[in-house]
C-alpha cells in the first residue's frame, strides 16, 4: 500500500498513542479523519498538526462505546475523503482495579470501548476497505499475551482485540488485511511515578522504556513495509514478554 494520498480513520487521535499515529500517518503523506470523544482539544492539536504536515484532517466526535456511533464512524470518514484506505483502532481505556472492586458497570465500560468498539468500527468500514484493498491495524497491549493481576478487564479486552483481529484476517481475506500491534511500555500511565518509570525500565531486556514513535514505525510498517502480513500480532515491548 501507498500511504500517499490514502485516507485513514484513527480511533482515539485526541490524545497519547492515537494522537502519534494520527500525526505520524500525515507525515507519511495521509489524509487522516480525526476521532475523538471526550478529548476535543487534543483532537484540535493533532488536526493543526496534520495540516501543517500538508494534509486534510477532519475532525469526528463519537462515544465508541455506543455500538451504533461506532458502526457508522467509517461512512463519515469516507464521505469526508470520497474512500478509506486504513484503519487504525486504537481508542481505549485503561484503568487499574484491583480484582475485588471490579464491578458489571466498570466491566462493560473497558470492554465495550476497548474490545466491542473495534469490531464495529471495523465492520462499518468493510465496504469502503473491501472497495480500496485497505488495511485494518488494531492497537493491542502486552495486557493482551500476559495477566496484569490489577488490570484484569483491560488484559481480557485486549486478549479479545488479538483474537478479533485474526478472525477478521480470516473473514475479510483476501481483500482486505488486518493486523494487531502489542505495545508494551512505550508511554506509561499518566499518574505512575518516577518510581514506577525505573522499574519498568529495569525489568525490561533492552533497559529502557519505548516511545509513541515505535508504535508509529510498526503502524507504519503493517501499512506499507509489507503487504504480505495478516492476522499478525506484532509485538513492541523492549523484550517484555520474555523477561
Amino acid at each position: 500500500m501507498r500511504l500517499d494520498g490514502a485516507a485513514a480513520l484513527v480511533t482515539g487521535a485526541g490524545r497519547r498513542i492515537g494522537q502519534a499515529i494520527a500525526i505520524g500517518l500525515a507525515q507519511a503523506g495521509c489524509d487522516v479523519a480525526v476521532h475523538y470523544h471526550g478529548s476535543a482539544e487534543g483532537a484540535e492539536q493533532t488536526a493543526r498538526a496534520i495540516r501543517e504536515a500538508g494534509r486534510r484532517a477532519e475532525l469526528l466526535q463519537a462515544d465508541l462505546s455506543n455500538a451504533v456511533a461506532a458502526r457508522g464512524l467509517a461512512d463519515q470518514a469516507a464521505r469526508a475523503f470520497k474512500r478509506l484506505d486504513v484503519v487504525v483502532n486504537s481508542a481505549a481505556i485503561m484503568v487499574r482495579e484491583p480484582i475485588e472492586t471490579v464491578t458489571p458497570e466498570s466491566w462493560d465500560r473497558t470492554l465495550d470501548l476497548n474490545l466491542r468498539s473495534v469490531f464495529f468500527v471495523s465492520q462499518g468500514a468493510i465496504p469502503h476497505l473491501r472497495r480500496a484493498k485497505g488495511k485494518i491495524v488494531n492497537i493491542a497491549d502486552l495486557a493482551g499475551l500476559e495477566p496484569w493481576p490489577a488490570y484484569v478487564p483491560h488484559c481480557v479486552s485486549k486478549a479479545g482485540v488479538i483474537m478479533l483481529t485474526k478472525a477478521l484476517a480470516r473473514a475479510l481475506a483476501p481483500d482486505v488485511a488486518v493486523n494487531a500491534i502489542a505495545p508494551g511500555a512505550v508511554l506509561l500511565p499518566d499518574e505512575w511515578d518516577a518510581g514506577d518509570r525505573e522499574h519498568i525500565r529495569e525489568s525490561t531486556p533492552l533497559e529502557r522504556l519505548g516511545s509513541p514513535a515505535d508504535v508509529v514505525a510498526a503502524v507504519k510498517f503493517l501499512l506499507a513495509g509489507t503487504d504480505y502480513a495478516t492476522g499478525t500480532v506484532l509485538v513492541i515491548d523492549g523484550g517484555r514478554h520474555i523477561r
